[in-house]
């Protein structure tokens, strides 16, 4: 597919880019070698293969699900630069 000057023109005006007219042919061309290089990933057969997440093998770390009641409120505000009454104490932020 190729690419003229008005369109490589329209693309950069809709990317909000500032191309110079100088510019635009050299923008035009290499707009159509992506879409060249886009054609030719559209002709590869992939019928058969799974989509990966990953070019390896691997799956997440999995842990398990506990319902618990907490209860830890102690060990959670020992973390807190400031805790007041059981709760954590933060500055004021409204006049």
């Amino acid at each position: 597919m190729s690419i003229d000057i008005d369109t490589a023109r329209r693309v950069a005006h809709l990317a909000r880019i500032s191309v110079d007219e100088n510019d635009l042919p050299a923008l035009a061309g290499e707009l159509s070698q992506i879409l060249t290089f886009m054609e030719q990933l559209n002709e590869v057969d992939i019928d058969g293969v799974e989509p990966m997440t990953s070019v390896t093998p691997m799956r997440l770390k999995r842990r398990e699900d506990v319902v618990t009641d907490g209860n830890m409120r102690d060990k959670i505000l020992s973390n807190a630069p400031d805790a007041r009454e059981g709760f954590f104490a933060v500055p004021k932020v409204v006049e």
